[in-house]
């Protein structure tokens, strides 16, 4: 998908009028290959500068008991997408044992797949 041409259509036609879909039209416009808006040099600008506030509404919403899913979320979202290593890690490790789906081990080359008996490690 063009997703600079998305936007560019987007703007015209749709009540999203915002200057914000010509940023993410010039961001593909300058890196047709852009995989995530977040590598442009103007968002990720954007995110580093914004960061510790972003985090701050997520933590007074949740402590407050306020329901603000799209900013937790999306929060998230950015910081799995910046992470090398994740606790979701772990799910290749429930898959396997629940369906024997397999797993890779971050101490192995890429690509090479392993199962476990987990009840019998468990036993142990």
């Amino acid at each position: 998908l063009n997703l600079g041409a998305i936007a560019r259509i987007w703007r015209g036609g749709c009540i999203i009028r915002a200057r914000f879909l010509n940023r993410i039209t010039e961001a593909y416009e300058r890196n047709p290959e852009l995989v995530n808006l977040m590598l442009d040099p103007f968002f990720l600008d954007i995110l580093n500068r914004n960061q510790a506030d972003w985090r701050e509404i997520v933590a007074l919403g949740v402590t407050n008991g306020i329901p603000i899913p799209a900013f937790s979320a999306s929060l998230g979202y950015y910081d799995s997408y910046r992470a090398a290593r994740l606790p979701a890690n772990l799910l290749q490790a429930q898959r396997d044992f629940f369906g024997a789906h397999t797993y890779e081990r971050t101490d192995k080359p890429e690509g090479e797949f392993f199962h476990t008996n987990w009840p019998e490690v468990v036993e142990d």
